[in-house]
């Protein structure tokens, strides 16, 4: 299989994963959380349940990335399945786990923890981890063939898709929520707040705006600030569990490489993002039959898909397997 990403540098693929059905994992979540009612809770839970995503996840980057060299997938002392099931596999030798206990060496005090936010912090200390690569979480594919420079550029700079947006008013988002023109989401510890905080920390006035896509992310520009600022590392794991005051580490690497002026910005997310399992089943085949008429999309996100009816996830799950195979 082909690994070199036709630049002059390797390429590698990070994945953070919870097989929250695990009953060790169940065990060692209840003796941490205070709140035990908020494990009944679907919009606590979802961070932690899964329904085999990772598979999809990492057939996808096989299938559409081939010019990835390593797959790493971290993880609190567990393997998905199929990894198992496939260990002399020799198309599977690149996949390799990686403990939170070996990214922690020197904070181990601070283990373990349940919030991603803090997990990915120490991603770029992944033993061996090539300076280049794209982050995943396991709920984002790939839907097509992809190239290196879909993520870098030929100097190795890192292609970042988005564009800058003004902070969000609590005021004003409160002022909607009560006209009801808002829903107010169970968690405000979203996706948006990190990367506002991100912005904030590094003393923008406004942020640059990700999306639910794979992140190319460059080793040394984290791990330079990060070795210089040790105290906004400490910040971000000391939580075991979201707080207000958390960053991306995405978005951390996107401004960084920003305020460096070492990046090519896309406007263009190219991505089919399922939010709500709300949506009815018609809406979800037409969102997946544009993808396969015109091929304009390079990534797929279905977020919270443990939540999805079963008719709803069997129709996901059938599409990928098909398109996977």
């Amino acid at each position: 299989m082909k690994h070199h990403s036709g630049n002059n540098f390797e390429i590698d693929a990070v994945i953070a994963w919870v097989d929250g059905n695990d009953e060790n994992h169940i065990n060692k979540l209840n003796q941490y959380v205070e709140n035990k009612s908020s494990l009944n809770q679907k919009g606590f839970l979802t961070r932690f349940n899964e329904v085999n995503e990772i598979e999809y996840c990492i057939k996808s980057i096989k299938k559409f990335a081939p010019y990835v060299k390593n797959i790493y997938i971290v993880t609190d002392n567990q393997t998905p399945d199929f990894i198992k099931n496939n260990a002399e596999n020799p198309e599977f030798k690149n996949i390799k786990i990686v403990d939170h206990k070996e990214i922690f060496k020197g904070y181990e005090n601070y283990l373990p923890l349940f919030n991603s936010y803090s997990i990915e912090t120490m991603i770029t200390r992944i033993p061996n981890l090539a300076e280049h690569f794209i982050y995943f979480n396991d709920d984002m594919f790939l839907v097509r063939e992809t190239k290196a420079t879909d993520f870098f550029t030929d100097e190795g700079f890192p292609i970042i898709r988005g564009q800058w947006s003004r902070f969000e008013s609590t005021k004003f988002k409160e002022f909607l929520i009560s006209t009801g023109l808002k829903k107010n989401r169970v968690s405000r510890l979203g996706y948006k707040k990190g990367q506002e905080n991100s912005a904030r920390i590094l003393g923008l006035e406004k942020y640059f705006r990700l999306n639910h896509t794979p992140s190319p992310i460059r080793k040394s520009i984290l791990n330079d600030y990060f070795d210089t600022n040790p105290e906004v590392v400490i910040n971000n794991i000391k939580h075991r569990f979201r707080v207000p005051t958390y960053f991306m580490f995405q978005s951390h690497s996107a401004h960084l490489e920003v305020l460096n002026k070492s990046f090519e910005q896309k406007k263009s997310y190219k991505l089919i993002h399922f939010g709500s399992t709300d949506k009815p089943l018609s809406w979800i085949k037409f969102k997946l039959s544009l993808q396969k008429k015109y091929h304009k999309s390079l990534f797929l996100n279905i977020q919270s898909l443990d939540l999805y009816p079963k008719k709803k996830l069997d129709y996901i799950l059938n599409w990928l397997d098909k398109l996977l195979e």
